[in-house]
């Protein structure tokens, strides 16, 4: 790998810092942004950190017109021995770059965007929180920015790195959230982009999201496209069901992300020699286990909040109390593990936590 030279220009004025309990999802940008641009005939090239900024793009840049729009998620911690840790980043950017093959992008350097988010990082450290639960939500995203009104994939891209600290997911403990099973959308289909972490998918899912909120429910639970009876995933969410002593997940199948906690999860039961497996599930085998009185636990799994239990499901008009209502045994030791591994305060046997060097590798020069 060629060194990544990158050019930091400095803000001259720094933003205000909220307290850690003002902290809210998405709505604090720190001082910094990193960039890099893709030309066609060039490749990427002239990689920067610069003040955060708007982006200013042509009214007929292709993003805005066919969708062509890639994102990733993922998070910092601060240690007790203030070290600032990552976690599996290596595996959001091999998902960006699937990404990037299903909307027709250029790959990226995997490698080279680790490095550039920890440069990135080092520049806005201070912006780290440090109270606990908090961490430090990273968004990086590529665009389609060539001004061109035909149909065809764009000559011109942008991939950025914002950073945004963030509060606690759950403000008073892991707290069981409610889900409706979606029968009238459909979110997608093999074949589709479903698999992709693009802008359309989410933007598709909102209808139904907001239909749902208005009857109590805070996340939608996605069925199948073609039969409308196998489950998918929830709408920000992996889903995962503890059926007779068994953990299981929908296998992926072409229209479910591969969450980078859904893998982690998968692992971590394995490694405790949980029975856990990834197949076919239908509503109607839930409604099964539950008539049966075997379905245990069931929990959502994602980069915001972790683990996410499932109190109840609402389907056919039916609702559906899952343990009570009450965060499980498994969920909660999941969310414990996970979260330990994390913030190091727990041994890390996989290797998943990448420290942040607290000095640049003499990749970056400021100008």
């Amino acid at each position: 790998m060629t060194t990544l030279n990158i050019n930091v220009t400095l803000s001259e004025t720094k933003k205000e810092k909220p307290q850690s309990d003002q902290l809210e999802f998405g709505k604090t940008f720190t001082d910094h942004m990193f960039v890099m641009d893709y030309t066609e005939g060039l490749g990427w090239h002239d990689e920067r950190i610069i003040p955060y900024q708007p982006i200013s793009l042509d009214p007929a840049a292709m993003v805005f017109h066919y969708g062509q729009t890639v994102f990733e998620g993922l998070k910092a911690y601060v240690t007790k021995n203030n070290q600032v840790l990552l976690f599996r980043p290596d595996q959001n950017f091999e998902r960006l770059n699937k990404s990037n093959d299903r909307l027709c992008i250029p790959h990226i350097d995997e490698n080279k965007a680790v490095e550039a988010l920890k440069q990135l990082i080092n520049v806005d450290r201070e912006w780290v929180p440090t109270a606990e639960g908090t961490s430090l939500y990273i968004r990086p995203f590529i665009i389609s920015t060539e001004s061109y009104l035909g149909v065809a994939p764009s000559a011109k891209y942008q991939f950025i790195i914002i950073l945004s600290p963030v509060g606690s997911y759950y403000k008073e403990g892991i707290a069981p959230i409610k889900i409706a099973v979606e029968s009238e959308f459909v979110r997608a289909v093999v074949g589709g982009t479903g698999t992709a972490k693009t802008g359309g998918n989410y933007a598709s899912s909102l209808k139904a999201q907001q239909l749902s909120g208005t009857k109590g429910y805070s996340q939608v639970l996605w069925l199948d496209g073609v039969e409308r009876k196998y489950i998918e995933e929830v709408g920000s969410m992996n889903i995962f069901f503890k059926i007779d002593g068994e953990v299981v997940t929908p296998a992926v199948n072409g229209s479910i992300l591969e969450g980078i906690t859904r893998k982690s999860i998968i692992h971590l039961l394995q490694y405790w020699n949980v029975p856990v497996s990834e197949r076919r599930i239908s509503m109607d085998d839930i409604k099964q286990a539950y008539a049966d009185g075997k379905l245990e636990e069931a929990f959502g799994t994602g980069t915001a909040a972790v683990i996410s239990p499932v109190g109840e499901l609402f389907w056919n008009d039916e609702k559906m109390v899952i343990n009570g209502g009450k965060t499980g045994e498994i969920s909660q030791k999941l969310y414990d593990t996970l979260t330990g591994i994390q913030t190091g305060t727990l041994e890390d046997p996989f290797g998943w936590a990448v420290e942040v060097p607290t000095e640049a590798k003499a990749l970056a020069t400021h100008v």
